[in-house]
């Protein structure tokens, strides 16, 4: 019989880094708050969450993340205008943000990496198992990453993250995983994990992506996991403890996604993910895709 496991409800979606890569732009406006095409980042991630059925968001946030508060909470004054002017669209447009899930804000304080970030949401969290989405990979609607991992989370037990694989010239950008066959194609049980390591000691080419579906004993073996790369407590170390050692937590397995996913954190996938996404809304795609053809074949 299959073993049955908690459902899980709540999602953390850490939220406190700088954003060093797009200043200016983000000396005052928080990075997870740049516009892919009409919407910021940070609303595709929370519409992820709220697709598969976590409709529980905590954000881990730091100085200077008050506009996400305010995006995901009601603008009255906004509205009322618009409902005065009988703009139905785009008050429906300004209403959806604060209609997604059930958000809650914690502050970070020391930027101390993503295993601390993730240490500051225990609280909330309790003992259930939990998903975390990180801000800069947007996976496309059209495939549900999330809600498979949930799935495998279920069905297993412990921890489950998302792999892709990547170019081994890629590799050192990214947290490694060694990875055992299971029954299911896309899935695999993880044996070890390197933080982001050389090409040549890549224990394969699966990267490490921005999902996670992890038992709360991740938060005893972060208390306990010292500062590694960057001098930043790293939840790759923590998990690669679990993998280890399942009696601690459970297994981690991995599901190996080939689906869509749009980079943001960094300038140039940043700038292919609003091309890619603006091609493909019926709204803008087709005048749009006319003259990106037009300045392609004339400008360049």
């Amino acid at each position: 019989m299959t073993p049955s496991h908690p459902r899980i409800s709540k999602a953390v979606i850490p939220a406190a880094g700088l954003g060093t890569r797009f200043l200016p732009a983000t000396k005052a406006t928080p990075k997870e708050m740049l516009p892919v095409v009409d919407k910021p980042a940070i609303q595709y991630v929370v519409e992820e969450a709220a697709a598969a059925g976590l409709s529980d968001v905590l954000m881990v946030t730091g100085r200077n993340k008050r506009p996400l508060e305010d995006h995901f909470d009601r603008n009255y004054e906004l509205e009322e205008a618009l409902h005065r002017k009988g703009d139905e669209s785009r008050l429906s447009k300004v209403q959806e943000s604060s209609d997604l899930a059930t958000m809650h804000y914690v502050r970070q304080g020391d930027p101390k990496g993503l295993g601390h970030a993730i240490l500051c949401a225990a609280p909330h969290v309790g003992d259930q198992p939990f998903a975390v989405l990180l801000g800069d990979d947007l996976i496309d609607p059209r495939d549900p990453l999330l809600q498979r991992m949930i799935d495998i989370q279920e069905r297993h037990g412990g921890s489950v993250i998302a792999l892709m694989e990547v170019d081994p010239a890629q590799i050192h950008l990214y947290g490694c995983a060694a990875a055992i066959p299971t029954g299911d194609d896309d899935v695999v049980a993880v044996s070890d994990l390197v933080e982001k390591p050389d090409a040549e000691q890549a224990p394969s080419r699966l990267a490490i992506i921005g999902r996670y579906v992890l038992d709360p004993a991740v938060f005893d073996v972060l208390r306990e996991t010292a500062p590694g790369r960057g001098g930043e407590i790293q939840l790759t170390d923590a998990l690669q403890t679990l993998a280890a050692d399942p009696s601690l937590g459970g297994p981690v397995h991995g599901v190996v996604f080939k689906g869509r996913r749009y980079d943001t954190g960094d300038r140039g996938d940043y700038l292919r993910a609003i091309v890619r996404l603006a091609c493909e809304r019926e709204d803008l795609g087709p005048e749009f895709r006319t003259w990106l053809r037009s300045y392609v074949t004339e400008e360049l």
